[in-house]
């Protein structure tokens, strides 16, 4: 690479799910500013003949299709995905969210301000399963509340260790798909087994428990899209999202303990904004979910 050249940055998109969402958030990497990418897409044998047609006609050398042998599932794939990737900086996008124009340039400006973060967030808004933007309660907590404080505005938030760490287990309110990542650091530190749910807080808290850096640009630059029916209400009321949450909740305190990190095992240990989360969820849970959802959702209130 010529000394002046800038350095692609991998996109890397694990796909199972609409093809139609998915062309859309192809585009929505073709439409950036920054036209110095890589987008890699491992189809993981989702049965439409139309994906595989449809990469076949994109002639641009930046676009790689590729399709998995046999059926990964999402942690597997989310580790090809890293795999395959050739740079120093990674997104591993959601294949039904939506890139905004200058993404890219965000994500660059916050390297330059930021060059030892190994995630970056930038600005996100929801969209629904027709892309209309909404601002549902988890999400109005996440901005208002758990995202960290700025010196003015515009500003770039920066998390190192333990004060990431604390953030994070207070409350996750990151928005994987949207997230950038120092390739080297997800080499390094992989995914835990056993948590497939919430399988993005505990990587981001693995490395925050390294010594890791997350910096924060406010600059809205993503749409994730929420489901009405996603795979994680799903887990909600069947009572596997909290039954994982909280053993999670409890090996986060074993590690920040061992560290000598007390405000953040203080926090893992009343896990306030947890057991909210819980409350909230209680009533469609009654209405919707399983006799083990119901327990598993009061068990996530009160437990101690």
């Amino acid at each position: 690479m010529a000394a002046d050249a800038v350095e692609p940055i991998d996109i890397i998109v694990p796909f199972w799910g609409g093809p139609q969402l998915l062309f859309d958030t192809v585009e929505s990497v073709f439409a950036q500013t920054d036209p110095s990418w890589r987008l890699t897409v491992i189809d993981d044998c989702y049965p439409d003949e139309s994906v595989p047609a449809h990469f076949a006609a994109i002639d641009d050398p930046r676009v790689t299709y590729v399709r998995n042998e046999h059926n990964l599932g999402i942690t597997e794939n989310y580790r090809e995905a890293i795999r395959r990737a050739e740079s120093e900086h990674l997104v591993i996008l959601g294949c039904d969210d939506l890139l905004h124009p200058t993404y890219l340039e965000v994500i660059r400006s916050t390297v330059r301000a930021v060059p030892d973060a190994d995630v970056i967030q930038p600005g996100a808004q929801v969209i629904d399963e027709h892309g209309t933007v909404v601002r549902p309660l988890v999400d109005r907590v996440k901005t208002g509340l758990l995202a960290p404080r700025r010196r003015g505005d515009g500003a770039i938030a920066v998390l190192r260790g333990e004060a990431m760490a604390t953030s994070l287990i207070r409350g996750d309110w990151l928005y994987w798909p949207s997230l950038a990542f120092r390739t080297e650091t997800l080499r390094r530190i992989d995914f835990r087994e056993g948590l497939p749910i919430i399988q993005d807080l505990a990587l981001l808290m693995d490395i925050a428990f390294d010594g890791g850096v997350l910096a924060y640009n406010p600059k809205l630059v993503f749409s994730y899209r929420r489901h009405g029916a996603s795979a994680s209400q799903k887990t909600l009321l069947d009572g596997r999202r909290f039954r994982d949450e909280r053993a999670y909740y409890r090996t986060a305190r074993q590690l920040a303990a061992a560290k000598g990190w007390s405000r953040t095992a203080n926090t893992a240990r009343v896990r306030v904004m947890s057991r909210l989360h819980g409350l909230a969820e209680l009533p469609g849970v009654i209405r919707h979910g399983t006799s083990a959802g119901i327990q598993s959702t009061v068990a996530h209130i009160f437990a101690l």
